[in-house]
């Protein structure tokens, strides 16, 4: 056979390639997987939307919750809404959580599975009940209008989302809904705080874990961070994370509205006329005083408040515990001991570390690294169960989703997926028939599961009606029994045992009940002996360890601690390992197991509020099932995207074409959802020397799922007012796309993106200013496919861990000829060197088989490419056209290989670096080194080039949610017959 030459393989290409791509359009367009229905219930004030039919259940429901709440939000916070809520109920997460905005239109998310329970983390009754609660004060406090707000929303048509492209509608924002510019501890602080009240009292403004995180920062001398402090350092470097946000501003509402009264409160959290746009403004205006000598006020009374709970936990003696490791853990799962290695496993996440299964030694306190855990959950990290004979360990993968079960063997560490999308959780081994037990969330719904070895299938125990949550399950040493605790729609909390065998028969009725009151119970397990079950309380306030006696049917007290104990594991030596709450998280320890007569209450802050201002308990919302729901005026109908897309705002914008100033105006359009959407934007440069068929700009652009579409004339760009990289180019472009997660198994993402474009009248190359062409029309189709598996450790500020690689292959129709082009790139992670800093080599190649002196056919390289002003990614030396040091577009060939080595160094923390309105969070450092050859195949034109430099990226914090990052850069370039040549960047990056 003939071997093929360079032109037969160009023809080749030419010749299919484009209809390759044709036919995979093709395909794309007219097959795909069915779409599920979603219908949506209107009534007054709230439109439902919910997948029909699995989730129709829930509808009269959630419906009755949200009208219940909305009527509080009128009675208590005067919200006068002007338009209807839209709710989305889903179930696509296997632990419940629920989001809510309010621009450009007011919209709740809600997850229909449980909430979790783990340490007391969440004290709340019935989950829809909370989540609505919750979740509409967030709505009114960003949505609820002064007069001047009603004015600016009619004047733009609406309230402006910010969107990067046009840095403007941050402005246009503030004006139609300043408060959406509130940090997250004033806005969920606020939300707990009348979810508490409004359920009655029970919440976390009422919570022990919130009590236990600061008398343990003041037993241990810790900081209690001020409002800098918390939004540049607290909420991004402590195990806790965003859950700071909670902690602290739960804290301070409560304080403010014991110290100035509830009522007081309430305007400063509303906006009624005469209120101040800025939330910190607005505080001084209510209270008489600012807001951080106000929290510094805090500070000191909250020392004093938590002093008097030590002082009376202290009054009876506290048990002698011994640390097993010398250092806190973050985030636990349960945890197993190998008693013939002395070794102890648990999920563990903690900053500076990718969360994994962790082996810990008993004897020498160090701890291993087994294996990562893809997707931990913030505060149990995954579920975790052991076979004791084998060694074996399950655990859970995906957390934050929807659950795998995985196996791993501590030996070898080879893990082995065992079911995707288990969805089933709280793992406990059956050693009497090798079987695992777990609880399967699904539809809101909690079943208890078996699945026996080769443990690949589940079969159904029993399931229990919505409003009934199970979990924390044990199974006891010989099988007979289980233990769960539950949660019921009343917000009662108790723990059940059963027998094994009725369970399994479907009897439900338990051998043993009992409760703490209105305290959660959490990781109630047996004993080796199957006598008692112990496990955790907040019963005085503290969380201490308790046991159940299964034969004398009594509870007892066997710790007294001033932080807390969690998670008990009862050995046969008469002690026990439990977790102590710390500061940086919780330390496994080992405590002699002797139950304790005595124990000593602490008061609640939120206690005292309610003795002091009893009218927070007039606020109870009561049963929704007082909204007469049946007599209101309800349809029912599919919900059509397309068919209640509307005007969201159009607003005035200024772009740049060409060195000239282009004002015009925007308008953007949507359905409540997002699930379509559009804008058009024009512009005219009025003063200019433009030829008069260039002044018109014109930029139109729609999406619908993962369809987009668009059109441009003339395409200018706000950030060319800033170069060097000028974005706008002359001509027009008719443009359509499709963009498809291929696997979605996060981190892990496999994307497919088709495109074509067609286009006409350019004078520049569409991805390199620098390259002049001149061109009556071009057609283009691009395929490009994109992995990601990148995984990172609490407190990261850059990709710490994975690969990350993409191909793309391209072909062009220009002037009678067929140009292709294909490129790829491939980064991975190569070592790292203590916390966060990480060293990764970053690759890419490309070919194109045509015409070396045709421009289309050619790659270019140079510069960093970040402009003065920006908004695209920052290190813009790790994209494919950039070669920091050569001018821009200044190296070229029709192939290529680059190559770069980057160093990213820990990040430099700033906690008091500017003010809470403008402030320094982070400094980030990195340097590379790089070499790039071009037209390898052809020493005439061959380019051989290196490069060194690095850069530093400081994010800045500004008017309370927007983050912008301030990058200086510098680098040297090396070529083959020129001298070194220097190039220094400096960039601010804006509307991140």
């Amino acid at each position: 056979m003939t071997p093929l030459g360079v032109r037969d393989i160009r023809a080749c290409v030419q010749r299919w390639l484009p209809r390759a791509l044709l036919l995979l359009v093709c395909l794309v367009a007219t097959t795909g997987p069915a779409a599920a229905q979603l219908s949506v219930f209107e009534t007054p004030g709230l439109r439902l939307v919910y997948l029909d039919p699995s989730g129709r259940f829930i509808v009269p429901y959630a419906a009755r919750t949200f009208l219940a709440s909305l009527d509080f939000q009128k009675r208590v916070l005067g919200f006068d809404p002007a338009e209807d809520t839209v709710v989305l109920v889903v179930d696509l997460q296997d632990t419940g959580n629920a989001g809510a905005s309010a621009v450009p239109h007011n919209l709740l998310m809600v997850q229909l599975a449980p909430l979790s329970h783990a340490f007391e983390t969440v004290h709340a009754n019935e989950r829809m009940f909370m989540i609505m609660n919750h979740e509409l004060v967030h709505v009114t406090m960003m949505d609820q209008p002064s007069r001047r707000d009603r004015l600016f929303r009619t004047l733009f048509a609406g309230k402006v989302r910010p969107v990067a492209e046009h840095p403007e509608t941050a402005l246009w924002s503030w004006l139609t809904a300043p408060r959406n510019f509130s940090p997250r501890w004033y806005l969920e602080g606020a939300a707990v705080f009348f979810d508490t009240w409004m359920a009655a009292g029970l919440g976390r403004a009422q919570g022990g874990y919130d009590e236990m995180v600061f008398r343990a920062k003041v037993r241990d001398g810790a900081t209690i961070y001020d409002r800098l402090g918390l939004v540049s350092e607290g909420t991004k470097i402590d195990f806790q994370d965003e859950a700071n946000s909670y902690l602290y501003g739960t804290r301070f509402m409560t304080w403010v509205a014991r110290r100035h009264s509830p009522e007081k409160l309430v305007q400063w959290v509303s906006r009624p006329e005469g209120s101040r746009a800025s939330y910190a403004r607005d505080f001084h205006r209510v209270f008489g005083e600012t807001l951080d000598q106000a929290w510094a006020t805090w500070q000191r009374d909250e020392k004093t408040f938590q002093q008097a709970n030590l002082d009376a936990i202290g009054r009876y003696p506290l048990t002698p515990f011994e640390d097993l490791v010398p250092r806190a853990l973050g985030a636990v799962s349960r945890a197993y001991l190998d008693e013939r290695t002395r070794t102890l496993y648990a999920g563990v996440s903690y900053p500076g570390t990718v969360s994994h299964i962790a082996a810990l030694s008993l004897d020498s306190g160090r701890v291993e690294r087994l294996v990562d855990i893809k997707g931990p959950s913030m505060f149990t990290v995954a579920s975790l169960a052991r076979d004791p004979e084998s060694g074996t360990l399950f655990y859970t993968a995906d957390n934050g989703q929807q659950r795998d079960l995985m196996r791993l063997d501590p030996a070898t560490r080879r893990t082995e997926l065992l079911i995707k999308d288990a969805r089933i959780g709280d793992l406990a081994f059956n050693r009497a028939d090798r079987s695992i037990w777990g609880i399967r969330h699904l539809n809101g719904i909690c079943t208890i599961v078996r699945l026996p070895a080769p443990y690949r299938q589940w079969e159904q125990v029993v399931s229990w009606p919505y409003g009934t949550v199970v979990y924390d399950l044990d199974v006891s040493p010989d099988g007979t029994r289980i233990v769960a605790s539950f949660g019921e729609i009343s917000g009662t909390q108790d723990v059940r045992v059963f027998d094994a065998a009725t369970l399994r028969a479907r009897g439900t009725a338990p051998v043993a009940r009992f409760d703490f009151g209105q305290s959660v119970p959490n990781h109630f397990v047996f004993s080796p002996d199957g006598r008692y079950v112990y496990g955790s309380a907040y019963y005085t306030g503290v969380s201490n360890i308790f046991r159940y006696d299964l034969e004398a049917k009594k509870v007892e007290a066997v710790t007294n601690t001033d932080t807390g104990f969690f998670r008990p594991l009862p050995l046969d030596d008469g002690t026990m390992i439990a977790f102590r709450y710390s500061g940086e998280g919780f330390v496994p320890t080992r405590v002699r197991i002797a139950p304790i007569e005595d124990i000593a209450p602490i008061t609640f802050l939120g206690e005292r509020l309610a003795e002091e201002h009893p009218i927070v308990r007039e606020w109870a919302v009561g049963s929704p099932q007082k909204i007469p729901l049946e007599t209101l005026p309800q349809s029912t109908s599919p919900y059509s995207p397309l068919r209640r897309m509307r005007l969201d705002a159009l607003h005035p914008i200024v772009q740049s074409y060409k060195g000239t100033g282009a004002p015009g105006v925007r308008l953007a359009f949507s359905d409540p959802l997002q699930f379509s959407r559009g804008s058009v934007v024009a512009t005219y440069s009025a003063i200019t020397g433009l030829p008069e068929a260039e002044r018109i700009h014109v930029q139109a652009e729609v999406e619908r799922g993962d369809w987009r579409g668009g059109f441009t004339l003339n395409g200018a760009d706000f950030y060319d007012f800033f170069g060097p990289t000028k974005a706008s180019r002359k001509g027009y472009v008719l443009e359509g796309g499709w963009k498809h997660l291929l696997v979605y198994d996060s981190p892990k993402r496999l994307e497919l993106d088709l495109s074509g474009t067609y286009s006409g009248n350019l004078d520049r190359l569409p991805d390199y200013q620098n390259v002049a062409v001149d061109v009556d029309r071009l057609g283009t189709l691009q395929a490009k496919l994109s992995w990601s598996d990148v995984r990172n450790s609490l407190g990261h500020v850059d990709d710490e861990k994975g690969s990350k690689w993409s191909v793309a292959a391209q072909g062009q129709q220009v002037a009678g000829r067929f140009v292709t082009r294909v490129a790829g790139t491939y980064d991975h992670h190569v070592a790292a060197f203590g916390n966060h800093s990480t060293l990764w080599l970053r690759n890419a190649a490309g070919l194109s088989p045509d015409d070396r002196d045709d421009p289309f056919a050619n790659f270019y390289f140079g510069a960093f490419g970040n402009n003065w002003v920006d908004h695209l990614e920052e290190k813009r030396y790790r994209t494919l056209h950039s070669f920091p040091g050569a001018a821009l577009n200044g190296i070229g060939g029709r192939n290529f290989l680059k190559s770069a080595l980057e160093w990213n160094l820990p990040p430099w923390r700033f906690r008091r670096l500017g003010w809470p309105g403008f402030h320094a969070t982070w400094a980030r450092p990195a340097v590379f080194v790089g070499g790039l050859g071009t037209d390898l195949d052809h020493d005439a034109t061959r380019t051989v080039a290196t490069n060194v430099g690095g850069q530093v990226d400081v994010r800045l914090g500004v008017a309370a949610t927007q983050q912008l990052t301030l990058s200086f850069g510098g680098a040297v370039a090396f070529e083959r017959g020129r001298g070194p040549r220097r190039e220094a960047m400096i960039s601010l990056k804006i509307l991140r």
